[in-house]
């Protein structure tokens, strides 16, 4: 570390009379331990990037258009990927352009907090939070002369961060309506790419969520049933086993494919008296709550806490997380604010942990690095279509669970079920089985949503998908006979069969 320069970062902020926020100190640190340089920035050139994809045909659109309202103002406009690489750059301040080029932000350099330390768009990005970074703020002193003001772009359909915009000006101009339009211009390329995936539903965003304990009865996720397939009961052992042995278990897999329930039902077969503590990453606003919760719940005995989606956790959370988890471990939790973790007063000797904790992510790459380093045990949990066999015990579950009793399925929609590659998991299954086992009790084709029947590959239009439904509705009445169906839809056969192979339509007979 180089000796002093925090404690003379927050002595010209108090100089100032200005309070140092965490996660600014929290990012001079990491800072520190990059080993990033003091004087002068030294940004990673890759030179390569991925100019086709849907975030910057949009990005690129909005900061166009926002581009023409500033042309005269000195400010800069940036779009990065999610690794902090800046894409684009615009601005009409030739002075401005020519500065930011001698420190190397400029398109194909990576400003990431790693490679530049603390900066607007790279702590954006750590933290997944809008984010400003005004002057001696900087770690490098090089970028004290600018202020920078970034906001992340979530995918609205996945949640993940696809990159930031970022609006940088000098530091004696005035910035305060950067941040508002950095989070208006990141609101509106999200809004677009959400428009031109052509129709698909926003990912459903956090509600406040805390967390949640499950009985014993229940786990979170789709269910507790047994003696399901060979691909899934495998990853429970593998999970029980990760348990058993005191492991941190990390569950990846596709979103919606189970892997709280897996590693619930690991728990609960290990460990049957436990609470198991279920929680998923809270919404922007609940994040000091949710982690000052976390100290009393920690110290209690027989927990077992799954996180779920613990990659939409920012990083200044996942290390605070982790330093009450290795706090509850040597048994100091209690007493302490969230996030301290002096490590003192370790367990008794040969005490077991005192919390037993597993996660879920899609990838274990995505897992925040100070989470990354608990995790000892990882399960892949495979998708839906990758063991069908699970399907129908699933849809008869679920459907039971919705109506209370025993719900029936037709051969024919079983067969829909069973045959459908279900993209969306146990998720899209559930939503499938709600949508037919509220409308009969006895579920055939015709109960079922048209996206069960078709296996499209490319994603439709409100037109095309109106279309298909029609088709498929039709079928559904008519299967034994296509000239009926095709008088009914006002169409030759010749067509009916094209449009029935465009759109994946798989009746069962």
């Amino acid at each position: 570390m180089r000796e002093g320069h925090l404690p003379e970062r927050a002595r010209l902020h108090d100089a100032s009379v200005v309070p140092v926020p965490q996660r600014l100190l929290d990012s001079w640190q990491r800072s520190e331990e990059y080993g990033v340089p003091l004087d002068d920035v030294e940004p990673v050139f890759t030179g390569t990037y991925d100019d086709e994809s849907l975030f910057f045909e949009c990005g690129r659109e909005v900061l166009t258009n926002l581009h023409r309202t500033l042309a005269n103002e000195p400010v800069s406009l940036m779009l990065t990927d999610a690794d902090g690489l800046v894409l684009n750059r615009l601005s009409g301040d030739r002075s401005l352009l020519r500065a930011l080029d001698a420190v190397h932000l400029a398109p194909g350099f990576s400003y990431a907090e790693r490679e530049a330390g603390t900066n607007g768009l790279g702590l954006a990005l750590a933290d997944r939070a809008p984010t400003v970074v005004r002057a001696d703020e900087h770690y490098a002193l090089s970028l004290c002369t600018y202020t920078c003001a970034a906001a992340p772009v979530l995918d609205p359909l996945t949640g993940r961060v696809e990159g930031a915009v970022n609006l940088t000006t000098w530091s004696k101009s005035s910035s305060d309506l950067l941040l508002a339009l950095a989070q208006s211009a990141a609101g509106t390329t999200a809004a677009m790419m959400l428009a031109r995936s052509r129709g698909r539903r926003p990912r459903p965003q956090p509600r406040g969520e805390v967390f949640r304990i499950e009985k014993p009865r229940l786990e979170p996720g789709a269910g507790t049933l047994d003696g399901l397939s060979g691909p899934w009961t495998e990853a429970a052992a593998r999970a029980s086993a990760g348990v058993a042995e005191g492991r941190v278990v990390a569950a990846v897999g596709e979103p919606g494919s189970g892997r709280a329930t897996l590693l619930a039902q690991a728990l609960r077969s290990v460990r049957p008296r436990d609470r198991i503590l279920a929680a998923s990453a809270p919404a922007p606003q609940d994040i000091e709550p949710w982690l000052g919760l976390w100290t009393p719940e920690l110290d209690k005995p027989h927990t077992a806490v799954v996180l779920r989606d613990v990659e939409a956790l920012p990083l200044w959370v996942a290390e605070r997380l982790r330093d009450l988890v290795l706090a509850a471990r040597a048994g100091s939790v209690g007493g302490g604010g969230a996030g301290s973790a002096d490590g003192g007063g370790g367990a008794a000797g040969g005490d077991a942990p005192r919390i037993v904790l597993a996660v879920t992510a899609e990838r274990l790459e995505d897992v925040p690095a100070p989470l990354a380093s608990l995790v000892e045990s990882v399960v892949e949990v495979p998708p839906l279509r990758e063991r069908p066999d699970d399907v129908l015990p699933l849809a008869r579950q679920i459907a039971r669970r919705l109506r209370g009793h025993e719900i029936v399925f037709t051969r024919t929609a079983e067969r829909a079920l069973h045959n459908h590659a279900w993209p969306g998991n146990v998720r899209a299954l559930t939503d499938a089985v709600r949508f037919a086992a509220t409308r009969a009790d006895v579920v055939d084709l015709r109960h079922l949503p048209p996206e069960v029947l078709s296996g499209t590959s490319h994603r439709l239009s409100r037109i095309e998908a109106f279309e298909r439904d029609e088709i498929v509705r039709v079928l559904s009445r008519h299967a034994s006979s296509m000239k009926a169906a095709a008088d009914e839809l006002g169409m030759s056969r010749a067509t009916l069969y094209r449009k029935i192979s465009q759109y994946g339509i798989d009746i069962p007979r």
